[in-house]
């Protein structure tokens, strides 16, 4: 169950299988790692502590530094203006990939995603629970969430900033990370061109199936299916938001607090719409197409069932929104 909502949130909870003598002994080494590879800068921060300068002189400096003040969630933040080595630990590997940011290290939710590989030539794996991997590959910025582990370490090796997930839409995170990043026109520009695209897409599928035609959305994971909500990657967010189509109110009734309900084969009929749209993990069986009662489904006697590989939707950035837009105007359409 616990790598079940690894997959359902997205990667928004990273899953840490370390043991308690592994992690301290790691955190000891890590420790030292980071406090020699920081003490000159503490030194000279320690000493420039109590000189406070005008806004100004600030900016000034940060323009020789080649440095921006980001404002985090945690306050501002003194980041690189034009970030050379980024790591990202969690969730948003995609959105700065879109962004063509100079990624050196991401998570293995981001490293398994078949639609990232093209983007992930020479960049390592990372993991929260090892520090010394990220530190080893000497990043000058590093996004993670909130519930990230090690943050106050990962803070000591270069700037760290981490972000709810869920605080903002998918379209806002995607901005701020312009934000972070320097690029926030880029991403802003993607924003509008992909609205725009996303609602003439739905306005099209809408007059071909049905301003009331609904569609659920399913995943399996160890025999057990999920429904999902408007807002839970695995392209919720396109169907139901941007392209305006109907989910069925059974499915509306179960989702409304957790965003995700789990059903059994059973009961599947009573909360599939007109259509179906699965999201089938490669390493999960299907055995449940195979049974009468989901051949019974009307949608699938209807043969309106879209299947894709849930890998690559469980995020929700740029490139993974794209590829699903894509695939699901053209199987409404044809």
């Amino acid at each position: 169950m616990k790598r079940l909502f690894g997959l359902i949130a997205a990667s928004a909870i990273l899953l840490g299988a370390c043991g308690t003598d592994d992690n301290t002994e790691n955190t000891t080494n890590t420790n030292t790692a980071v406090e020699e590879n920081t003490a000159d800068t503490n030194t000279t921060t320690n000493e420039e502590a109590g000189n406070e300068e005008p806004a100004n002189e600030n900016e000034s400096n940060e323009a020789a530094n080649g440095t921006v003040t980001y404002e985090s969630e945690s306050g501002p933040i003194e980041v690189p203006a034009d970030p050379q080595r980024v790591v990202v630990l969690a969730t948003f590997a995609g959105n700065a990939m879109a962004l063509d940011a100079n990624l050196v290290g991401v998570d293995s939710w981001a490293m398994s995603n078949p639609e990232y590989s093209s983007y992930l030539d020479g960049v390592e794996a990372v993991d929260e629970t090892n520090v010394e991997s990220v530190l080893e590959l000497e990043p000058d910025l590093i996004i993670g969430l909130s519930t990230t582990e090690n943050i106050d370490q990962f803070s000591q090796i270069a700037p760290t900033v981490t972000y709810t997930y869920g605080e903002l839409d998918y379209k806002e995170q995607h901005i701020e990370i312009g934000k972070l990043l320097n690029k926030e026109d880029e991403a802003r520009e993607w924003v509008e061109d992909y609205e725009a695209r996303a609602q003439a897409a739905g306005d099209s599928v809408r007059e071909e199936i049905g301003e009331d035609t609904t569609v659920t959305v399913v995943e399996n994971f160890d025999k057990q299916l999920y429904i999902f909500g408007d807002n839970f990657a695995r392209g919720t967010e396109i169907l139901y938001q941007e392209m305006e189509l109907e989910m069925p109110e059974a499915v509306q009734d179960v989702v409304s607090e957790d965003g995700f309900y789990a059903i059994s084969t059973e009961v599947l009929s009573e909360y599939v719409g007109d259509y179906l749209v699965i999201s089938q993990p490669s390493d999960q069986e299907s055995e449940y197409q195979q049974t009468e009662t989901y051949q019974s489904i009307p949608a699938v006697q209807n043969g309106n069932v879209i299947e894709f590989p849930a890998e690559s939707g469980f995020f929700n950035d740029p490139i993974t929104i794209d590829l699903l837009l894509g695939t699901f105007e053209e199987a409404f359409l044809n």
